[in-house]
């Protein structure tokens, strides 16, 4: 075999699935750390304090072994002089002590984009300035409680325990603020597995389920933000025209409820101004957003001191109420009321929320929840800031479970409040009661809910752009390239994007209608952080080792379930829609996206299944019903391709041909001669040319390449080892050396000889393939019989082959002969009937033909002569004369005979009779299978002590003329049974 065929592309880079290529390390290589500062003399006080910031000199020099090839580069340090200590370990290693990449030939960019911010600072020349450290109040405490304390706390959370009741308000808040408690114990445990980057629950979903879920998830989770940007201006802008009602263009008022008139007329907000203002305010926005982030950064926090005052005012109009100078509807706290509103009193309501008998809303508990459930998200805001963040392994589990816990209790103790201090009347008709309580600058509070949901707005017009931004730097969805980020620049055309559907749900006009959608989108997100988190929990790969350790992986599945409990209470149909959305998603970008390198917890799930399906198979013999073949595909022996194909074509399609329906395993092996320590690059070049090429070829199977001094020692070597437990190799397929004589390659008999002998003593099913050039590819139809020359027992594995042959689309439309070759005295009627019976109980179709053979050479030889093969049978009587005689001239001594390093004992009698017996076989071939689409046939196994040249030629006869044929050899095994 020549050593050619598998140097692939030599140098030229391997374009695989990432187009990298192993490199070593240059003298002029850009990302070698600067070795001067590590004196061997200097104490450990003189190294840096921290390695934060870490500035690679582009001059480092990098030293080389004057030996060329593929020995390890050794670098010298910069300033030092002699030989490093060091250079035992060889310094190459050192350019990974950071995650630096430069072994692939791929340099570091800067940030682009929030998911690349980074503690640690890797640049050329001048080190980049760090960004602001934020600490656990600041970073994520604050702003994770301005997202979950927003709108729905304070103009429709009175209204809610109006309509459910005390109880069921107890209930409804438990139920919400469990599923974002259990969702934040699963974010913490992941935030803390390593360092984590922009992009928030996308980037934790999608490293830890793959790319196909985290984008999905991570696009839902943006549609969510730049709904609830949508919500939050509805809220401000319902504030403000409850706050002016003169502002008001298309308004109305209301002086009945429930057919009863009352006291003070209602002022109801009529959608139209909704829309009008609600637009106005969204453009506003988003110049202020293009304004640029470090001003709302530095604005936000601002923001909160409104809300803390609001609520300072709230309690304590609640509990300075007093009865001697109520307000309409507001009795202070009262035991009465208390128990008056303990119950829930669900009622049809108009498009405002106001109770009326002939309303067209209907409201009940699961429809409150999808109401209430935004009030309680906002989870998420600590851990999307985590590039700012000095400790994000504490910052971000601290500041998030004290936001969620915090204003869980804060909510549980306002239902109470709430449905103490107000009739259910008031509750339900006043959407403002926490600004008509309020003490002492009721107005004030308006103002605040106005600024703190505006802030909650900026907050998601600012965020959802740059999560869409960082799901388009990676790369991952070719469509979503027009959103890419460059240089840390602003993400404009994404921002542009995200206020055009938030103007979208704008124009709805409608809060109590677009909270549903929001609540699906942040139900689905927060589901896929707890399923991430229930995975790498259960599977407890060696890479999972949070720094929070309070948790399991019992609470992230129940959390999980949670999250779908509640998108089912809230609305079968939307969960329905959102569910399929995310499908569709994930199906396009399994289809149209690239693979992201990043690992996944789906692929030690497959791991952890395939490790216990191996022991669950143990070691013992398959039982034949459970028997699927596995084959070893030889793939270039006895031929030259060219450098750039590493298989040959066919053997890839004939591979898929033993598979039904493209279910089985196929390893496909290479060998390349030389030495290991020297080919060992060229052999992992090789390794991923062949595994693309298997890809390429739709082919499900692995590759693998190994390195031997020859073929015979590979093949030896690869027969013995490859495999795990009953996953190994069952049968060897390779091409029939049609060129041996041709070429005149003196040593493939041998090497021929060598594997067949090595497949029997491993107890290995054997198929070599004739006229491989010809096999049909899946779209190549063909037509005739797949004929059977049933010689010997194998097990089934011939009568096997045929059936999943049959299963291709390129040769269904054909039919199966088997032709059972008998002795002279053989009842050949009782044969054929057993055999009959024995097909049909296997429940395979196939038309049987009894062959009657006589194997006496010397009565058989004028008969002989009539056949068409005679002339190749004379052919090969005078070659192996010939050869016999050469050997026999060589004979010194009374030396033994010696071929192939082998000493040899030929009875030449025998030899005439196995030349008669391969003629009989080639004829009746010839005469029955002339027009068979494929022809199998038993291999006779190598004759003992007969050269390896002699066995060449009875096989070369035994296949004269027949363009397409498969020898097969079983391994003393069924394969196939009776029973079902």
């Amino acid at each position: 075999m020549d050593n050619g065929d598998l140097d692939g592309s030599g140098e030229d880079e391997f374009h695989g699935q990432r187009g990298r290529k192993y490199r070593p390390v240059l003298d002029n290589d850009r990302a070698v750390l600067e070795m001067s500062s590590m004196d061997p003399g200097s104490s450990s006080s003189s190294y840096p304090a921290s390695l934060k910031n870490i500035n690679v000199n582009a001059s480092a020099n990098v030293g080389s072994d004057a030996k060329e090839g593929n020995s390890p580069r050794h670098a010298q340090a910069n300033g030092m002089q002699g030989e490093s200590k060091l250079e035992l370990f060889g310094f190459d290693s050192l350019v990974n002590i950071l995650g630096l990449k430069s072994m692939i030939g791929e340099q570091l960019q800067q940030p682009s984009s929030p998911r690349d911010g980074e503690n640690i600072s890797i640049t050329v020349g001048q080190p980049r300035p760090a960004g602001p450290q934020l600490g656990t109040l600041m970073g994520v405490f604050i702003p994770c409680l301005q997202s979950i304390l927003g709108i729905i706390y304070y103009i429709r959370f009175s209204w809610i325990v109006g309509m459910a009741g005390i109880a069921e308000s107890l209930l409804l808040v438990t139920l919400c603020g469990s599923c974002t408690f259990l969702t934040s114990i699963s974010l913490s445990a992941i935030a803390t597995n390593g360092a984590m980057k922009g992009g928030g629950p996308y980037y934790l979903i999608g490293r830890a389920l793959g790319p196909e879920v985290g984008v999905s998830i991570g696009l839902c989770f943006f549609l969510g933000n730049a709904v609830a940007g949508a919500l939050y201006v509805l809220g401000a802008v319902e504030t403000f025209l409850k706050a002016v009602p003169r502002a008001g263009i298309f308004g109305e008022t209301i002086t009945q409820v429930n057919g009863t008139a009352v006291a003070e007329p209602i002022h109801v907000i009529s959608s139209h101004d909704m829309q009008i203002y609600g637009i106005v305010v969204t453009i506003v926005l988003c110049f202020i957003v293009f304004g640029g982030v470090k001003m709302i950064n530095r604005v936000a926090p601002a923001f909160l001191i409104p809300v803390l005052f609001s609520l300072i005012c709230i309690f304590l109009g609640i509990f300075l109420a007093r009865k001697d100078k109520p307000g309409e509807g507001i009795t202070g706290l009262s035991l009465e009321t208390f128990k008056e509103n303990w119950s829930s009193e669900y009622q049809k309501t108009d498009a405002n929320g106001i109770p009326d008998p002939d309303g067209s809303v209907s409201w009940g508990f699961n429809s409150l929840v999808g109401l209430f459930f935004p009030a309680v998200t906002g989870i998420m805001a600590g851990s999307n800031r985590s590039s700012s963040l000095k400790d994000t392994q504490r910052s971000i589990p601290v500041g998030t479970l004290a936001a969620t816990l915090s204003t869980t209790s804060m909510y549980l103790i306002t239902v109470f409040l709430f449905g103490s201090v107000a009739t259910r009347n008031k509750l339900l008709t006043d959407r403002l009661l926490t600004a008509t309580i309020a003490w002492p600058f009721p107005s004030l509070i308006k103002i605040g809910i106005i600024l703190s949901t505006l802030g909650a707005a900026l907050q998601s017009l600012t965020g959802a752009p740059r999560l869409l931004a960082a799901i388009a730097n990676d790369d991952i969805l070719p469509v979503l390239n027009y959103f890419k980020v460059v240089d840390g620049s602003e993400p404009h055309l994404a921002t542009l994007f995200t206020a055009f559907l938030c103007i979208g749900c704008v124009v709805i006009g409608n809060l109590d209608l677009i909270t549903p959608t929001i609540t699906m989108f942040f139900l689905l997100c927060y589901a896929g952080v707890n399923l991430s988190c229930f995975l790498l929990d259960l599977l407890d790969a060696p890479s999972w080792r949070p720094r929070w350790t309070f948790h399991h992986w019992s609470l992230s599945l129940f959390g999980a379930l949670l999250c779908v409990v509640i998108m089912f209470l809230i609305s079968w149909s939307f969960t329905v829609v959102s569910l399929a959305l995310a499908s569709l998603i994930y199906k396009y970008v399994s289809i149209q996206g690239k693979a992201g390198d990043w690992g996944d917890g789906f692929k030690s799930a497959y791991f952890q299944l395939a490790l216990r399906s191996l022991r669950s198979l143990g070691a013992n013999q398959v039982h034949p019903k459970n028997w699927y073949p596995i084959p070893l595909i030889f793939c270039r022996p006895w031929g030259k391709l060219p450098e750039n194909v590493p298989c040959h074509p066919k053997l890839a399609d004939f591979a898929n041909c033993m598979k039904k329906k493209g279910r089985g395993m196929s390893i496909f092996v290479s060998i390349l001669d030389g030495d290991y320590h020297e080919c060992a690059e060229d052999a992992k070049v090789a390794c991923r040319q062949l595994s693309t090429y298997i890809d390429y070829k739709n082919c499900e199977g692995v590759a693998e390449i190994v390195v031997a001094p020859n073929m015979s020692e590979g093949f030896r070597g690869i027969i013995q080892t490859m495999g795990l437990g009953n996953l190994k190799p069952n049968i060897v397929v390779m091409r029939y050396p049609e060129i041996w004589r041709r070429e005149n390659l003196t040593e493939i008999p041998a090497t021929f000889i060598g594997i067949i002998n090595d497949c029997i003593v491993a107890n290995k099913a054997v198929v070599i393939v004739k006229g491989l050039d010809e096999w049909p590819n899946e779209y190549q139809k063909q037509y005739g019989t797949i004929d059977l020359y049933w010689i010997v027992r194998d097990g089934g594995l011939m009568l096997l082959l045929s059936q999943l042959l049959l299963t291709k689309n390129s040769f269904e439309s054909c039919k199966i002969q088997v032709f059972c070759i008998a002795e002279e005295d053989a009842d050949a009627e009782v044969l054929k009937a057993d055999v009959k019976k024995f097909l049909y109980d296997l429940r395979m179709h196939a038309e049987v033909f009894v062959i009657t053979m006589k194997w006496d050479a010397q009565t058989d030889g004028a008969e002989s002569q009539q056949d068409e093969s005679y002339e190749a049978f004379t052919s090969a009587q005078r070659r192996i004369s010939g050869y016999l005689a050469e050997l026999k001239a060589k004979k010194r001594d009374d030396a033994p005979l010696m071929a192939d390093g082998k000493p040899v004992d030929v009875n030449e009698n025998q030899v005439e009779k196995f030349l008669y017996t391969t003629l009989k076989l080639n004829s009746i071939m010839l005469k029955y299978s002339r027009m068979a689409a494929v022809v199998l046939v038993s291999l006779p196994p190598p004759p003992l002590n007969h050269p390896a040249y002699l066995y060449m030629e009875y096989m070369d006869l035994l296949l004269e003329k027949v363009p397409r044929i498969l020898i097969v050899r079983g391994y003393h095994r069924d394969v196939v049974t009776l029973f079902t």
